[in-house]
């Protein structure tokens, strides 16, 4: 069986094309960094516009990596949810006409269940059951993972999410767009215990996470030492990402511990775009050590959006049977507890 997978949930346009006996066969993927980097965040209007144009010559050069044919195709895995709905409406009518047209069953795929399968494309692959942090831009959730389908939320962001709470923060320091990744290669200059930021939520029991106010800590302190410097020396924005970073990574240990000492499990996954941060990959390998586990990533570019994790959680999902109807749906809010379980 080979699945087509197509991902279009923000600004990455992504294409693959899984294997059933050879794996990940085609990977494309097109990014929109630079089309959004003017208006300093994803412009909806845009993405969709730009989804439009990329689709369809991705598609292609994933066939011709492959050396497929569209005959050769089984089936065709869209990103259905959650995300920008006019960029899910993109690539779901996209896919739907394909299938159409090929005479193939297609599939509506969380994009947080991919995000959470991501490191099931890996040799190294965990085994069920385990704890999943998934970190991204728009999400910040713990998840008990018991099987495909199987997801039991945790806790999750009352407010902003981790990336989400990088990128405001890294506009206040000025970085460029995008600012998570920017404001961590600064982090790196930073000298530690300059400034001290709260770690939100971690003095209190549960395991839901709030970030806002850690973006509100970052203004106020930006703005102490703007009255105390004057203009920012670029070592004190330093200092300061370096302090904020590590408030987020020490946030998101705390409750990965909690969650694994509750449930009594020896295996973390972490995925989504901010997995792909070095000190939160330290410091998570660091608590997995302490505790005797495992901790398991995707590679750096199944971290963020990809269409890998689209069509190999499609592949699960079609080889079980399952399919979406021909009429075209995109849910950008999709609670991933509603999702069915399928067999091993």
């Amino acid at each position: 069986m080979r699945i087509l997978g197509i991902e279009t949930s923000c600004d990455e346009t992504g294409v693959a094309i899984y294997d059933e006996d050879r794996g990940l066969i085609a990977n494309q993927l097109y990014t929109q960094i630079a089309l959004h980097a003017d208006y300093g965040g994803v412009v909806p209007e845009l993405a969709s516009r730009d989804h439009i144009r990329k689709t369809a010559p991705l598609i292609q050069a994933a066939l011709r990596e492959a050396g497929l044919t569209a005959a050769d195709i089984d089936g065709i895995a869209y990103t259905c949810g959650p995300g920008l709905v006019g960029a899910l409406l993109v690539g779901s009518t996209i896919a739907r006409a394909l299938a159409y047209a090929w005479n193939v069953p297609a599939v509506g795929i969380h994009h947080m269940e991919g995000h959470l399968l991501a490191p099931m494309l890996e040799e190294n692959a965990p085994h069920f059951p385990f704890i999943a942090l998934l970190v991204s831009g728009g999400h910040t959730q713990l998840v008990r993972v018991d099987g495909v389908g199987q997801y039991r939320v945790l806790g999750e962001s009352i407010d902003d999410a981790a990336g989400e709470a990088f990128d405001k923060t890294a506009k206040l320091l000025g970085l460029d767009y995008p600012g998570g990744a920017a404001l961590s290669r600064l982090a790196q200059q930073g000298q530690p215990n300059r400034f001290t930021f709260p770690r939100p939520m971690t003095d209190r029991p549960g395991l839901d996470f709030s970030f806002s106010g850690l973006k509100t800590f970052a203004a106020n302190t930006i703005h102490q030492a703007i009255e105390q410097e004057g203009e920012l020396s670029e070592q004190t924005k330093a200092d300061i990402a370096h302090a904020f970073q590590q408030a987020v990574v020490d946030t998101l240990a705390i409750k990965c511990r909690r969650a694994l000492q509750e449930s009594g499990l020896k295996r973390l996954v972490i995925a989504g775009g901010v997995s792909a941060n070095q000190q939160l990959r330290r410091t998570l390998a660091e608590l997995m050590t302490q505790l005797k586990g495992e901790v398991f990533y995707p590679q750096p570019q199944f971290c963020t959006d990809n269409g890998a994790m689209i069509a190999y959680t499609g592949f699960l999902r079609l080889k079980q049977g399952e399919h979406s109807p021909l009429e075209i749906e995109v849910k950008p809010r999709w609670p991933m507890t509603e999702l069915s379980a399928i067999s091993s």
